[in-house]
């Protein structure tokens, strides 16, 4: 799976052994050192991938995913030697994709690459819109709309709501939802998806704090239903 790659970052070293990997897959990357450059860069020339740094010159690795979220879904793959749980939260809370700390093996970094590249092939080619009441999630056209209005969802959450709109009213623990959304990852923990619920329910319930599509089945996980008012 051959695909454009940004990296941004400022490490030249660092950048450098990360390339030769990314190469490797022939993969086509681009560095780029600075924050402002790489999200000129990003807006100019939109690759498949981008590989951030939190710590960037010129504007950092947060303030880039959260402006990127704001007009666009490409997958974004968070570099960071912040390493609590705190700051993962956070970065996944700004629409991050995936999060690895520093130091990390590059061999792993190639297959969490790969992974998000699959993921992002894999809903592109998805079939039907799937519907689970007032609530439609587009696979194809990557698009959520809530009793006709559309939602702007990050990639994790828009994967979140696939999984569940799949198949209404299942239960899905924390730890089955993880692992559809990034695998077994030893970084990332349960709240984050309990981020990507609270921020969701923020965008399709009309009162977040009472939900009542996206449900906590207490001691076990969430649900997605149709609602009351479609007979849920």
């Amino acid at each position: 799976m051959c695909a454009h790659i940004v990296l941004a970052e400022d490490d030249d070293k660092q950048a450098e052994l990360v390339r030769r990997y990314l190469e490797r897959e022939q993969h086509r990357v681009v560095v780029v050192p600075d924050g402002r450059e790489a999200l000129a860069h990003v807006r100019r020339e939109p690759p498949d991938l981008l590989v951030l740094d939190v710590m960037l010159p010129g504007m950092d690795g947060l303030t880039i995913c959260r402006t990127l979220r704001a007009e666009s879904d490409i997958p974004v793959l968070m570099l960071t030697a912040r390493s609590t749980e705190d700051d993962l939260l956070r970065g996944l809370d700004l629409g991050a994709d995936d999060y690895m700390t520093k130091p990390f093996s590059p061999r792993e970094l190639v297959a969490r690459v790969r992974t998000l590249l699959r993921r992002t092939k894999s809903a592109h080619g998805a079939g039907a819109a799937l519907r689970v009441g007032g609530l439609t999630v587009d696979p194809l056209r990557h698009e959520v709309t809530a009793d006709g209005r559309p939602i702007e969802c990050t990639p994790g959450e828009f994967r979140l709501l696939e999984v569940m709109a799949a198949q209404p009213d299942r239960v899905f623990t924390r730890g089955q939802l993880l692992e559809r959304l990034h695998g077994f990852d030893r970084y990332i923990t349960h709240r984050a998806i309990d981020v990507h619920v609270m921020n969701l329910r923020k965008k399709i319930e009309a009162q977040p704090r009472k939900p009542t599509r996206l449900l906590t089945v207490y001691g076990v996980g969430y649900k997605l239903t149709a609602g009351p008012s479609h007979g849920a």
